[in-house]
């Protein structure tokens, strides 16, 4: 196998299912060395080395990456894509909540990213992508917690960005729009109205559908190859038009 990523080792957190499965399957496709970290690697695919990890732990953190390392001897791209969900306005819910989703959502960002630096310096082509979110620059009703956490992870890119960029580390994210995903999957079965609430979902992004967990993971191909050196502290929106486009009522 050979292709833009070929000889690279990749680790993927969340990557044994939904977005972060996508994007280790597009990552290994390109010829990278993937490293899935997940709380349950047991559903990753069996190409792919598989680590526990539990992000919201930095001593299980230490441990997956010290793993990867050994196993490999290099860490040259990391995809912060392990996260988790959260409804609710701003009252609903306590702070043992808010302290736990943000512990995961953006605090295990910076243990991971911490974890893998000393390997990530050693890369000639070292890139870090994390996975954000349409909830880090909209307004979504009843996610506050969760789009409190996703600004964060918009912003923490960015000074990371800054930080490592003279060490030759480029640090992007992406932000998804409502993604087809078990997870999603989860909070449509829970509905009153599952149909009438993805008929909700998908006319809210202005191309009519949810997104797809490959079309993700094609912006994040694109954002830790080489061939993007000089992209670095942005983010590319995989929303299907909802964060720029106001498009005109078709009735």
């Amino acid at each position: 196998m050979t292709g833009v990523l070929d000889g690279l080792v990749a680790v993927v957190t969340g990557g044994a299912s939904g977005i972060g499965a996508a994007i280790a399957e597009r990552l290994h496709a390109s010829g990278a060395h993937v490293a899935v970290l997940d709380l349950d690697p047991t559903g990753a695919d069996e190409r792919f080395a598989a680590f526990t990890a539990d992000v919201s732990d930095r001593a299980s953190v230490d441990a997956a990456i010290a793993a990867v390392g050994e196993r490999f001897g290099r860490i040259d791209i990391v995809v912060n894509n392990a996260g988790i969900g959260a409804q609710g306005d701003v009252a609903a819910n306590d702070d043992d909540e808010w302290a736990r989703v943000l512990s995961i959502n953006v605090t295990g960002i910076a243990r991971v990213s911490a974890a893998a630096l000393p390997w990530l310096r050693r890369s000639p082509a070292a890139a870090i992508c994390n996975t954000a979110s349409i909830a880090a620059t909209a307004g979504l009703p009843q996610r506050a917690l969760y789009s409190a956490s996703k600004g964060a992870v918009a912003a923490l890119t960015r000074a990371m960005a800054a930080d490592h960029l003279r060490e030759g580390i480029r640090v992007n994210a992406v932000n998804p729009g409502t993604a087809d995903t078990p997870w999603v999957g989860r909070l449509l079965a829970s509905a009153p109205d599952p149909e009438a609430e993805r008929a909700a979902l998908e006319a809210r992004q202005p191309h009519g559908r949810l997104v797809s967990a490959a079309e993700v993971a094609e912006a994040v191909h694109y954002l830790v190859s080489p061939g993007a050196g000089s992209t670095t502290g942005t983010a590319i929106e995989v929303d299907g038009g909802m964060g720029p486009l106001r498009l005109r009522p078709t009735s």
